[in-house]
């Protein structure tokens, strides 16, 4: 969800990451795994999907005291790595039934190195991702109380609403775009479970519908709302919509500002 900036911003001082990992590169620690005997597990995770000529001496800032699950995803080779199809998507998004089970998505292991590598400039810049999110992504002011105040009601005006491409998509297939809406309102939460009330699941699902099923099929259309555990944005509230096949024309309408990879 985070927006990789242009070269003449501070944040663009990552300018090895796509150098490390391209297709040549992928073959590299491949074969030199193969020619000594080593696999993955024999190797530190923050070693893993880097060319050997490039291995640092030691595990990189960025990447220490790592969760359990970005540890397990770090030590994955690419090769190795299976996209999530569409009906895992499905599976795990929000309804009343399902469990709305994001925690398991995860990203591509090269890609997750680049974007923990990427937050941590974020943050040495911006001083937080929330920063950076409201004042480069939204233009929403410097994200102070009165920037962040809603016109209105939840989904009631326009300008309380951002639709942004997730620059740092789950490692899904690439006919499915990841979009993420950010509101300046809060939907809330129960905080006795974590997840949302009846009352904010009502709300965004409206808006869904109205918003991406008038032009995809609801088939093809899944949103789900991070637990607070699980945001890697806190104080600005957002939920993430995922569209299958969509019309590409029909997704730039609406996210003006979306780059596509």
């Amino acid at each position: 969800m985070l927006h990789a900036p242009e070269a003449s911003t501070p944040a663009a001082t990552i300018t090895t990451l796509d150098a490390k990992l391209t297709d040549a590169d992928r073959a590299a620690p491949a074969q030199f795994f193969h020619d000594h005997h080593l696999t993955s597990e024999t190797l530190p995770y923050w070693l893993v999907n880097v060319p050997q000529s490039q291995w640092p001496a030691e595990c990189p800032s960025f990447l220490r005291d790592q969760p359990e699950k970005n540890i397990n995803c770090l030590s994955t080779p690419d090769q190795e790595y299976r996209r999530q199809d569409w009906k895992l998507c499905a599976d795990q998004g929000a309804s009343p039934a399902e469990t709305n089970r994001i925690d398991r998505f995860q990203r591509v292991p090269s890609d997750l190195r680049k974007y923990l590598e990427y937050t941590a400039h974020i943050k040495a810049e911006y001083g937080s991702v929330m920063r950076f999110v409201v004042k480069e992504r939204l233009g929403w002011g410097n994200g102070d109380s009165q920037d962040l105040k809603p016109l209105g009601r939840p989904f009631e005006f326009d300008d309380d609403i951002r639709i942004l491409y997730n620059d740092w998509p789950y490692g899904i297939d690439t006919n499915i775009i990841h979009l993420v809406v950010w509101t300046k309102f809060e939907l809330a939460d129960d905080p006795a479970t974590g997840e949302l009330t009846a009352e904010a699941w009502a709300a965004i699902e409206a808006y869904v519908q109205q918003t991406f099923c008038s032009r995809v099929a609801p088939k093809d259309v899944v949103w789900f709302k991070n637990w607070k555990s699980l945001k890697s944005v806190h104080a600005v509230e957002h939920f993430h919509v995922m569209l299958h096949r969509p019309d590409m024309a029909f997704v730039r309408e609406r996210s003006p500002t979306a780059t596509f990879h």
